[in-house]
């Protein structure tokens, strides 16, 4: 019988540990990256899409939404898994299920007051009983996490911010890399994702969001950066 979960917050046995202390982050930095958690402004509802906002703010709840998404994804996954998942999988999609959910939970706490809102998935596309397909949506959201740091990490202002947000594209990296390999045994730094240079490619908001938005319900805008869905 199927697991019912909430894809938001996860199952009632989810460990909840100290995500500052998964994070790396020390009380001192929760106060930094809290400082403008106060205002209000940033939360802005446009034509029924959730706006991120502008400055540091809109950057980490970017980072937020994304990080939503991928918790929710990888609860459910690990909640039905597919057919024929092996004990090897279970514990590597279990180790990035907490992974996720820890920053879901580090970002909202962050932000505060200007975080937005909890977002609603939409996983309809995803056949989670079949491996290739869970496999190719976690590939998928992976690689577009990992982009979409590297992508916005120039617009962050305050080095307190741009160090939290180093330390954890650094692990999603490494759950791409896992991923990838999963799907294809030595593909961990294959060519759609680094480049003839050594680097790891990059995406702008607009490009990750117009993504990001077809898993979920409740979508998500930029209009500072030139997105809109």
């Amino acid at each position: 019988m199927k697991t019912e979960i909430n894809p938001i917050t996860g199952g009632a046995n989810m460990a909840r540990r100290s995500f500052l202390r998964y994070a790396g982050a020390s009380a001192a930095t929760l106060a930094v990256l809290g400082a403008t958690s106060c205002k209000k402004d940033h939360k802005v509802i446009v034509d029924g899409s959730i706006d991120i906002g502008s400055g540091d703010i809109g950057i980490l709840n970017y980072a937020y939404a994304l990080e939503q998404l991928e918790a929710a994804f990888y609860l459910q996954v690990v909640a039905n898994p597919y057919n024929g998942i092996t004990a090897t999988e279970t514990a590597y999609l279990t180790d990035i299920r907490d992974h996720e959910v820890l920053h879901r939970d580090f970002f909202k706490a962050a932000i505060g007051g200007s975080a937005i809102q909890e977002l609603t998935t939409d996983f309809s596309s995803i056949n989670f009983s079949d491996r290739a397909s869970v496999l190719g949506a976690a590939k998928l959201l992976e690689d577009t996490g990992v982009t979409a740091y590297d992508g916005a990490g120039y617009l962050i202002q305050d080095s307190g911010y741009l160090t939290i947000a180093g330390k954890i594209v650094s692990v999603e990296a490494r759950h791409a890399a896992l991923i990838s390999n999963l799907l294809n045994s030595g593909s961990f730094a294959a060519s759609d994702q680094v480049d003839a240079n050594g680097l790891n490619k990059a995406a702008s908001i607009a490009e990750v969001l117009a993504g990001a938005n077809g898993f979920l319900k409740t979508k998500v805008s930029a209009v500072n950066y030139n997105y809109q869905p």
